[in-house]
């Protein structure tokens, strides 16, 4: 089976996205790769092909359980045979998909990154050919970046260990220069085929509103979307709550999602919403990672988020088909005393020694300076994206709130002046 015949065979596709198809080759070819690509660019299929054509077992390394099943149950549904191992399994149902990995019927296991210290695991790989080990929210490596884990420090110890050395691909859709330099050095990825595509989304449109009333203006946005579907997020679960609860009373089609909720019911609020049965998903960001909804139109942020790279992965969701999309923060005062608590909760990592909890620390702040600013600048919100990471820009784009209010103003001075 050749590559193409896998995209159209598993996913449905005649033509790969732009840069997935040069990371795939290099992976075939056996290079270790560095692939940072925004959201809605397709990263997984950049792995999940060459481990179909691969002779051996892949092994993805994912930060969140909830990733995982959405993953693996994406691949079972295109008849791809895959499993996670992580702590939701029992020890039957582990020893069951280690069975099977053994007798080659999975080709495809996504596993914890804490799961790459256990004995029965490091048994397991040592006794296995494994062809490629992608590693999957790869800025979780570095200490420069807005989600570290630890344990994901502990992946090239663990691939040292092996009786052969795989081939080694990192992905993720936000990276800073300084996360990209930590993540080739920290998972000793050797002469790495480094691409990062364009972070820019042309098709999507940026605004940053001050609503005097926050419930008044996100009923008028959903008004005026009423026949597409559309996110909104909250930054806490209570927000969430709160706010499912009074569309519902408006008479809103809409759903919740968070991590407080029973496993069942955020199953079954995705998959109506996936399933297009509902038009309104509200949801903390425990929603959407790995969820390829590509008719997604808008996503309001009801809450301003702790960082860039979170915000961008979020509205990022909307106009994954590369149509119009509208991309809208809800900003108040309060959302910075908001941001600054969940921080500092965020900071509380038991495996964090003292000097690294303070790092940690000094750098949230720097990240939600730089939200903030985001929020009150008066030029263009696209720049000021694409500059945050790395990227040049003319600074101005003409589809953001502030590009849009200069050519309004221009052409009334133009007016007034004529």
């Amino acid at each position: 089976m050749t590559k193409h015949e896998a995209l159209r065979k598993y996913f449905g596709h005649s033509e790969f996205r732009p840069a997935q198809e040069q990371v795939i080759d290099a992976i075939l070819a056996g290079r270790d790769v560095m692939g940072i690509m925004p959201t809605g660019a397709g990263k997984s299929v950049c792995f999940q092909i060459p481990a179909l054509l691969l002779s051996s077992v892949t092994i993805v390394i994912s930060p969140l359980i909830s990733l995982m099943k959405d993953q693996v149950a994406g691949l079972r549904d295109g008849n791809i045979p895959a499993a996670f191992i992580n702590s939701s399994l029992s020890a039957e149902q582990y020893d069951e998909v280690i069975s099977r990995v053994r007798s080659g019927y999975y080709k495809i296991v996504y596993v914890a990154p804490e799961r790459l210290e256990s004995g029965d695991f490091i048994d397991f790989a040592q006794d296995s050919d494994i062809s490629l080990i992608a590693v999957d929210e790869a800025h979780c490596v570095s200490q420069w970046g807005q989600d570290f884990r630890p344990s994901y420090l502990r992946i090239s110890n663990f691939v040292q260990r092996l009786k052969s050395r795989p081939i080694i691909g990192a992905f993720t859709a936000t990276a800073t220069d300084d996360v990209k330099s930590d993540i080739v050095r920290l998972l000793k990825l050797e002469n790495p085929l480094n691409l990062t595509t364009g972070f820019d989304r042309p098709n999507l449109y940026f605004g940053v509103e001050r609503p005097k009333n926050k419930v008044v203006r996100l009923h008028e946005l959903i008004a005026e979307n009423s026949d597409v579907c559309g996110v909104v997020y909250c930054s806490t679960r209570k927000s969430v709550d709160a706010v499912c609860g009074e569309l519902r009373r408006c008479g809103v089609s809409a759903l919740r999602y968070h991590a407080g909720l029973e496993a069942s019911e955020r199953r079954a609020n995705q998959d109506l919403f996936l399933g297009s049965g509902v038009s309104v998903m509200v949801a903390t960001n425990a929603f959407g990672m790995g969820i390829d909804k590509p008719d997604v139109r808008y996503v309001i942020h009801y809450n301003m988020p702790k960082n860039l790279e979170n915000y961008y992965q979020e509205a990022g969701r909307a106009g994954r088909d590369m149509n119009p999309a509208e991309c809208i923060l809800l900003f108040s005062e309060d959302d910075i005393t908001t941001a600054e608590f969940l921080s500092k909760g965020s900071q509380k990592n038991n495996e964090l020694s003292p000097r690294e909890q303070k790092v940690v620390r000094r750098l949230d702040e720097r990240r939600l300076d730089k939200m903030i600013r985001f929020c009150e600048v008066d030029s263009c919100l696209r720049a000021y994206i694409l500059r945050y990471f790395g990227e040049k820009h003319k600074g101005y784009c003409g589809n953001c709130s502030s590009c849009r209010k200069r050519s309004l103003l221009s052409r009334i001075f133009s007016v007034v002046r004529g």
